[in-house]
């Protein structure tokens, strides 16, 4: 990636503090842009936003619970107040529960579906007049393998990414003449936290994953830096719409 590629550009990255978010934090920071760290552990995100001054970035938290319509609000707003703009929105906030459908309560489905899907709508809408103000913007929406693939363990987690890609296409045709870039990333199996988790939870996960990936190893958060930054900046100016894999080829086998 080109060095400054993204200066004066600003981007709030939603649970930016770690794991995937930070990874793709790190690659907008690299590429000169500030940085908006949202989560809601604050220690997490003050580490995260040391980890990104040390790049270079300009990078503040905002603490924001990601399905409350006014925190996202005042998350966006002071953004704007801080900065004077908002250029990037990475909606990244996410979370798994990890059940068959006949054992999820609706509490719990309401949760996951709140927390990966209905943020990315809210952050989208509150960031969109001040994109279309500035003359334009780039949204990346993370999906997941989920958004493709069905899972007996994550019947919440598959719908809501599944409802990503779709949204991701909706804003982005209605967004488009805006000049607004609306893109969904799908991670394959990154090595975060979340998917520690899944790894204790689901027998067999770790072999079944590597044995599927041509690339024969789990991916990290720094694989996510480079489709950021090209999704983030000028280079993807004529793509939209798009749901691009980062997953070491797991998607393409039969």
């Amino acid at each position: 990636m080109a060095d400054g590629e993204l200066k004066g550009r600003v981007a709030v990255v939603t649970g930016g503090n770690g794991g995937i978010g930070l990874g793709m934090a790190r690659g907008l920071a690299a590429a000169g842009a500030a940085i908006v760290v949202s989560g809601r552990n604050a220690e997490k995100s003050r580490r995260a936003v040391a980890e990104l001054g040390k790049l270079g970035a300009e990078a503040v938290a905002i603490e924001a619970d990601v399905a409350d319509e006014v925190a996202v609000n005042a998350l966006i707003g002071e953004t704007v107040e801080r900065f004077g703009r908002v250029d990037v929105l990475v909606n990244n906030a996410g979370m798994n529960i990890r059940k068959p459908v006949q054992d999820l309560t609706l509490a719990e489905w309401r949760q996951v579906l709140d927390t990966n899907l209905t943020s990315a709508f809210l952050a989208s809408r509150a960031v969109y007049a001040h994109m279309k103000r500035g003359g334009g913007g780039k949204i990346i929406n993370i999906g997941s393998m989920m958004s493709i693939f069905g899972a007996s363990f994550a019947p919440a987690y598959a719908a809501s990414k599944g409802g990503i890609v779709q949204l991701t296409r909706a804003m982005a045709s209605a967004w488009a003449r805006d000049n607004i870039q609306v893109n969904a990333v799908l991670p394959g199996w990154i090595d975060t936290e979340l998917t520690t988790n899944a790894r204790r939870e689901v027998p067999g996960l770790h072999d079944r994953v590597l044995a599927r990936t041509p690339a024969a190893r789990w991916g990290v958060p720094d694989d996510l830096s480079g489709v950021a930054v090209f999704l983030g900046g000028p280079a993807s100016d004529f793509v939209t719409g798009t749901a691009i894999p980062v997953d070491g080829g797991y998607s393409i086998q039969g």
